[in-house]
């Protein structure tokens, strides 16, 4: 199974980082995909890499042996041009004990996931090193507001950001005080919201939750902050401004929602 990994500003010989693993193989005419976020530990011949959650999966049915083929090769060529390198070894679940099940805590928040816009272009006309550098600018602007709406970092996958709110108006103040800091780096973002239930485990996070949040902001234009019907209706009686897009199937999540388009 071809396996790849996505570097970002981060070098092979970097430790204690999250990314993103994609993964591909071809059974007959059948494709089966899995990718998600991973932290990597270790570097080298000692590096390990561990699904951050569990990965989401998608079957292709491509009908002939030859189509199955085309596909899976068009794939890999896709990842090896758009920053991931080969992966060896297994990506490995995290292992449980029956202690650490028994600390699972449930925790409601506003999740907020944020993504940069045509990344890969902008990465490739800039170049390995100027890019690193507006990658950092951008890190240290999307933490500065962060840290002054009290939003906790969850997860970096990329040049994506996944980070949670007690209250939904601070993930949308957030969310629009980011956007106008990253344009002055020559950025666009996508950022969507959702509010909901995960569990937590010391300083790990597992829900369905932080899928919907990532699968709202891949709606998102470039410019925009969206928000699931979940966001819209903690916030009833506040003055934000929200505008219908409508019924949306979100890739990989039961049922269509309702989203709404922060007006400012």
């Amino acid at each position: 199974m071809p396996k790849f990994l996505r570097i970002g500003v981060h070098q092979s010989n970097v430790s204690g980082y999250t990314s993103k693993a994609w993964c591909i193989r071809r059974t007959g005419s059948t494709v089966f995909l899995k990718w998600g976020a991973v932290e990597v530990q270790g570097a080298g011949s000692g590096r390990k890499v561990y699904w951050t959650f569990p990965p989401q999966e998608k079957t292709i049915r491509c009908r002939t042996v030859q189509r199955a083929q085309n596909y899976t090769k068009a794939a890999v060529a896709r990842r090896r041009s758009h920053r991931y390198e080969p992966l060896t070894g297994n990506i490995a679940n995290r292992r449980r004990t029956a202690a650490r099940d028994a600390e699972l805590k449930q925790a409601l928040a506003t999740i907020l996931f944020v993504d940069i816009v045509r990344s890969t272009e902008k990465a490739a006309r800039l170049g390995d090193s100027r890019w690193a550098t507006v990658m950092n600018h951008y890190y240290a602007a999307v933490r500065r507001e962060l840290k002054a709406l009290r939003g906790k970092e969850v997860v970096t996958t990329g040049d994506g950001v996944l980070a949670t709110f007690g209250k939904p108006a601070a993930g949308i103040r957030c969310a629009t005080a980011i956007r106008e800091a990253v344009r002055t780096l020559g950025l666009e973002i996508r950022i969507g919201l959702h509010a909901g239930e995960y569990k937590v485990s010391g300083a790990e996070v597992i829900g369905l939750a932080f899928h919907i949040g990532a699968r709202v902001a891949a709606k998102a234009r470039a410019g925009e902050v969206l928000v699931s019907s979940a966001v819209k209706d903690l916030m009833l009686e506040s003055e934000v401004v929200f505008k219908d897009r409508g019924a949306h199937q979100l890739k990989g999540v039961p049922e269509r929602w309702r989203l709404y388009r922060v007006e400012h």
